[in-house]
């Protein structure tokens, strides 16, 4: 009941990002959601129903979503900084940063990529919903500009 609700009022805010191309994502297993931008495919709910990957049609971009839980650390904030922490030892340049108790977000870039990654506590406290998205420098005209708005549609629904 409490997604249907949710869904319900998330669609009544998606007629703007509609009409500019964007869709909508929901996950039932973990209880987030997010707005996709324009021009992104799903490839289908993942096996064990924990997010999708969203990829770019004749681009090298691929936007995955997920939902987890808290196993490699003990609270949100040092599952972030984990994440990060094998991001940079696996050769991302870092290039900005945020991280509070309740969410996460970094930007990379590593041999002509870009990378922006961003995490959300969930409503229940022991699970995250998280988002990466991975594109060529050459596609940061295009790419750049969705970013903001991508990272702010990811949500908890409670």
């Amino acid at each position: 009941m409490r997604l249907i609700l949710a869904l319900l009022v998330s669609l009544a805010a998606l007629p703007a990002l509609a009409q500019s191309g964007w869709t909508y994502y929901g996950n039932a297993r973990f209880g987030y959601e997010l707005a996709v931008p324009p021009g992104f495919e799903g490839q289908g709910q993942s096996g064990n129903g924990d997010g999708q990957v969203f990829t770019l049609e004749n681009r090298v971009a691929r936007l995955t979503v997920w939902g987890g839980y808290l196993v490699t650390a003990p609270d949100f904030e040092a599952e972030a900084n984990t994440r990060l922490a094998s991001d940079l030892s696996g050769g991302w340049g870092l290039t900005a940063q945020s991280t509070t108790p309740t969410w996460a977000s970094w930007s990379a870039t590593k041999s002509g990529r870009v990378l922006h990654q961003h995490m959300i506590q969930l409503c229940d406290e022991p699970s995250y919903a998280a988002l990466r998205l991975e594109y060529a420098q050459a596609d940061r005209p295009r790419l750049d500009g969705f970013v903001e708005t991508l990272l702010a549609s990811l949500k908890p629904v409670c």
